[in-house]
């Protein structure tokens, strides 16, 4: 799903790069860096980048009110995903929070006209479930080392030929799961909201939808991460058998 008008690549093409809008009209790497999913998500990195230096810079002993107010968000995120992982996965925050707000800040930028969800596109919400099932099993080595691969094989030896294969669906199925769930509500919201927009715009019809796409751009983070914080920790459970 694309917006009628996209400002950024329509900035770039104006600049002289070979901005195209379509993956079928990227047929060198250039190219292919400029769709504007990948646009979009680079905007979206620079735009928690310059945040985090912002909030960072004005860090005091004596918090104040703002900083008050930050910490406790953070502290709450951070206290309940150890109540998932346990205090051992504590490490992990700030992979869960980067994923977190990558996600939620991509989700919300497709709800201003003229710019477009990079979580909208397959290939990013693909991106950020192939980090997550990767790091899953780099946890699980870590924990349990070789031993591992046990969890593939199942308890009984003469079940190895049905666990293994079933197991290996299973994983490949996560990646399936995060990054097709996110990506078909986010495209689905893009949809909705540019049909209201075409059809009923000067009527306001849009604005209790965009309301909804708030809701269910955090719900849909927020999801993404839990099942995150599952997949990691029962990797590391893993390692105590």
């Amino acid at each position: 799903m694309e917006h009628p008008i996209l400002f950024l690549p329509l900035l770039l093409q104006k600049l002289g790069l070979p901005v195209v809008l379509s993956p079928d009209e990227a047929h060198t790497f250039l190219q292919k860096l400029l769709l504007p999913h990948v646009i979009h998500g680079w905007l979206v990195m620079g735009i928690i980048i310059l945040l985090a230096w912002m909030v960072s810079r004005k860090l005091e002993v004596v918090p104040g009110k703002g900083q008050n107010i930050f910490e406790a968000v953070l502290t709450g995120i951070e206290d309940f995903m150890v109540g998932i992982v346990g205090e051992e996965g504590r490490f992990l925050f700030p992979l869960i929070a980067s994923l977190g707000l990558f996600i939620l800040c991509s989700n919300y930028l497709g709800l201003i006209p003229g710019f477009y969800a990079p979580t909208a596109n397959l290939n990013t919400t693909l991106a950020c479930a192939i980090i997550v099932v990767v790091f899953t099993h780099v946890l699980g080595v870590k924990y349990h080392g070789i031993k591992y691969i046990k969890h593939f094989l199942g308890p009984v030896p003469l079940l190895i030929p049905l666990i293994f294969p079933i197991e290996v669906i299973s994983h490949l199925a996560r990646v399936v799961s995060l990054s097709v769930r996110l990506f078909g509500n986010i495209f689905g919201e893009e949809l909705v909201l540019a049909v209201l927009f075409f059809l009923a715009g000067v009527y306001l019809a849009p604005i209790p939808m965009l309301f909804l796409a708030l809701f269910t751009g955090f719900i849909q983070a927020f999801i993404f991460c839990v099942l995150s914080m599952a997949y990691f920790a029962g990797a590391m459970e893993e390692a105590h058998h």
